[in-house]
């Protein structure tokens, strides 16, 4: 198991939690990943961040915002494909709005002050990374263990993909 830092350790410098960017393209049978800077505020970040890797194999981004929730994005030449952790956070959170808006998925009807006492749902595309080795009920299965924060979770799809170590040490994981 990992340790997980609290604090925040990318180029994003939000006030409290763990927040990361992070591109995953497999070249020649190998994953490279690379962090790349974010401010979670533009959905264009992160899709323009897999483009420009202008690779021919399987590239997506994963996106840890706050440790509160996180963000899978593959765009291809006929859509992006996207998958929010939590989808409750979009009423108080205007990235994770953004994320439900590109999905034409509705907000939550929530009370922002009740968010601490609902549990999280998933929404997007849950086969956003089937064609690699995580199926849609894995991911379900990762999403729904509330034992681990989003970047623990981040880690566990890492580990089903095979490059979790490479994950751990370009975040800098202990």
């Amino acid at each position: 198991m990992w340790h997980i830092p609290t604090t925040v350790i990318s180029m994003n410098t939000e006030e409290d939690g763990l927040s990361f960017a992070v591109t995953a393209t497999l070249v020649e049978g190998k994953w490279q990943v690379r962090e790349f800077e974010d401010h979670f505020s533009k959905l264009s970040t992160s899709i323009n961040a897999v483009r420009s890797l202008r690779s021919e194999g399987p590239a997506f981004a994963l996106l840890c915002v706050d440790d509160e929730y996180f963000v899978m994005v593959r765009p291809t030449p006929s859509r992006v494909f996207l998958f929010l952790s939590d989808a409750p956070m979009a009423v108080d959170d205007d990235f994770a709005a953004a994320v439900m808006d590109e999905l034409d998925a509705d907000l939550p009807d929530i009370n922002p002050d009740d968010l601490d006492d609902i549990d999280p749902w998933p929404e997007g595309d849950f086969d956003i990374l089937a064609d690699l080795g995580l199926s849609e009920e894995v991911l379900s299965v990762i999403c729904d263990d509330m034992d681990l924060d989003p970047s623990e979770q981040l880690l566990r799809i890492a580990e089903e993909l095979g490059f979790d170590n490479d994950l751990a040490r370009v975040v800098g994981f202990d």
